[in-house]
């Protein structure tokens, strides 16, 4: 049995040793505790039997010994840990996917926004001087008119009747003249008669003036060309004094009023260039220059009041329609710009989330980056937001060039957490960016 043991306890030392050496996947030191355990039992056999029984005794007592401070180490050490590593594994965050754009450099010219309203370079409501019933109607609503075209006229049948009487008065006023005037050069008549007669003429001559310029006010004509608006009286219609019978607007150029703060005074000035965008029109841009500045910054408001000059040859522009303006202030300038999707708006501050690599673990080397785990994280961080155009925000501060942001798949982030870039998912820029 003796021999059987030391076969046995010299095979294994073997076949650890030659598995140490040929580096194989079965562990050698299996093979050595196994080899140690039978050169133990093969000592204690070789004992003496008083001494083998104290021996085996505390041999027994040193197993139950380790078995019991094993169980103790793995109940209190090891349990813990692998307790807290699986917790951790399962409850890690799993790559979330986005979709990310590294900040751009674009050059942007610097402009002042506005919102204006457009007027007519003229604009009036034609109305008559004096009252009356109109007797014809020579205009159209809508249409075109001529400096001079005739728009309206009012019943004059009793005024053209005060003229006949007021010619024949001037007739009567002349013939007595010549007649006192005759008298006088032969002496037969004092010189203050001729004098009356002169009076009675010029009075005569005046009385037929007023009339005639009463009937001309009772044919209103245009007094400048331009579009008219919709008709606002009919035949027979007794008109009074001032009563709006039609706008008249001159339509090219038009000009656009629009409020400026007072801070931008120092950037404003006359002849500079403008450019306009109407709801009406999208997709178009019509340029114009600043033609005035108002000489006077509003108390209630502390605002200016700005005019520009726009070419409206077609008319297509006509007065009262909104306006959004951009004047151009500067000269062109780089600036950092990112999507509008990318800012993350909130009450303590304006952020957006940069996706940078993975720090490597602890214990790793160095070298390792995230590019060889595939590893990405996110970090947030927060940034003075500038003018934005279009889809495009400018950043003041917080990013740097070539920094890679997220502009899709915020809301489910937070700092630090792993990443994947989908280039899929990216949100589809609208069709018409709202205003806010």
């Amino acid at each position: 049995m003796n021999r059987i043991l030391l076969a046995l306890v010299v095979a294994a030392a073997v076949g650890g040793a030659a598995l140490a050496a040929l580096k194989l996947p079965f562990p050698a030191a299996v093979c050595f505790v196994v080899a140690g355990a039978l050169a133990l039992v093969l000592i204690l056999r070789l004992l003496p039997l008083k001494t083998r029984r104290p021996a085996v005794f505390a041999l027994t007592f040193v197993i139950l010994a380790g078995l019991g401070y094993g169980l103790y180490h793995f109940h209190f050490d090891l349990k813990p840990d692998i307790i807290k590593g699986a917790i951790s594994v399962a409850m890690a965050p799993k790559p979330q996917a986005v979709s990310a754009e590294a900040v751009k450099v674009e050059q942007w010219t610097r402009l002042l926004p506005a919102i204006g309203t457009l007027r007519a370079f003229q604009s009036i409501d034609v109305a008559p001087q004096v009252a009356g019933v109109i007797s014809a109607i020579h205009f159209r609503s809508g249409e075109d008119v001529a400096a001079g075209a005739a728009l309206l006229e009012i019943d004059d049948s009793v005024d053209q009747a005060d003229l006949k009487n007021g010619l024949a008065q001037l007739k009567n006023a002349d013939i007595s003249l010549e007649r006192q005037q005759t008298l006088v050069a032969g002496g037969n008549t004092a010189k203050a008669q001729v004098d009356a007669a002169i009076a009675a003429r010029d009075s005569a001559a005046a009385t037929v003036e007023r009339t005639r310029a009463i009937i001309a006010q009772k044919k209103i004509t245009a007094p400048f060309g331009g579009r008219l608006g919709i008709s606002k009286v009919d035949v027979g219609q007794f008109l009074s004094v001032g009563s709006s019978i039609v706008t008249l607007q001159q339509l090219d150029p038009m000009y656009v009023d629009f409020q400026s703060p007072e801070q931008s005074l120092r950037d404003l000035a006359v002849g500079q260039e403008a450019r306009m965008v109407l709801d009406a029109f999208p997709g178009q841009t019509f340029v114009g220059k600043i033609r005035a500045i108002d000489a006077r910054v509003s108390q209630d408001t502390r605002n200016l009041l700005v005019r520009a000059e726009f070419a409206n040859p077609d008319h297509k522009l006509l007065p009262g329609m909104f306006a959004n303006i951009e004047v151009t202030t500067g000269a062109p300038a780089d600036v950092l710009t990112v999507p509008r999707t990318a800012i993350v708006y909130s009450l303590y501050g304006d952020n957006v989330y940069l996706v940078k690599p993975a720090p490597p673990p602890a214990g790793e080397a160095q070298a390792a980056t995230a590019a060889d785990k595939h590893e990405l994280i996110v970090d947030r961080r927060f940034v003075r937001v500038g003018e934005a155009r279009g889809e495009r925000v400018a950043i003041d501060e917080g990013v740097s060039a070539g920094d890679v942001v997220v502009t899709a798949g915020q809301i489910k982030l937070q700092p630090n957490f792993p990443v994947t870039i989908d280039a899929t998912g990216a949100l589809p820029p609208p069709a018409q960016t709202p205003r806010p």
